[in-house]
């Protein structure tokens, strides 16, 4: 590949990365609900996810990947009821003021981190730019074992550089609230984004 092809693929992606989908709208309710911990290993997740497709394109699986429908629509649903669960955990209960800088066990960056794979993985938007746009960006069959570690690197940086300014923001503005009123709003706040991100996944083909 050349250096151009993978400027395209850089620019392509962080196009289609920066468009809010469930997958930031979940990032910015777990960062306003958890903090920043949770909310960078949920990213992580959708990092690998995106990593996911990414190999399978490069492998030439993408014939493979359109097929398993099946599979596809279950790991979409399971990811939508997850995050309807959230939202619904983070309306009737939510953080109080004790728990505001608390910080993760390792169960919950665990479960942030699977639920950041699943919402990719059943995300149809990237779906759709890693079976459809990155085989137009990029020569497919041109791409060496050099070359995917360099688009797998591209990948992970580009998200990074798109999804931590929307958590670390979100996080920030998490601090910023102690009085119950405000906690009230908080955690109805990533609620109804999580929520969001729910209906999102269910309603898209």
């Amino acid at each position: 590949m050349t250096i151009a092809g993978f400027i395209a693929y850089a620019g392509a992606l962080a196009i289609a990365a920066s468009i809010p989908g469930p997958g930031i709208t979940a990032l910015v309710a777990r960062a306003l609900g958890s903090g920043f911990r949770p909310a960078l290993f949920m990213s992580f997740g959708l990092i690998l996810g995106d990593l996911t497709y990414l190999t399978a394109v490069v492998l030439g699986l993408a014939v493979v990947a359109q097929s398993f429908g099946l599979v596809f629509l279950v790991v979409k649903w399971a990811g939508a009821a997850y995050l309807a669960w959230l939202a619904y955990r983070f309306w009737t209960a939510g953080i109080v003021a004790e728990t505001v800088t608390a910080d993760a066990g390792r169960g919950g960056l665990t479960a942030s981190f699977v639920s950041g794979v699943t919402i990719t993985l059943g995300n149809p938007k990237t779906m759709i730019f890693y079976l459809a746009i990155t085989p137009t960006v990029i020569d497919l069959a041109a791409v060496s074992a050099s070359d995917y570690a360099v688009l797998a690197g591209l990948t992970a940086l580009v998200l990074l550089v798109v999804l931590v300014p929307y958590l670390a923001l979100a996080a920030h503005a998490r601090t910023l609230f102690a009085r119950p009123a405000a906690l009230r709003l908080l955690n109805r706040t990533a609620a109804t984004f999580l929520g969001g991100a729910a209906a999102a996944i269910a309603m898209r083909g």
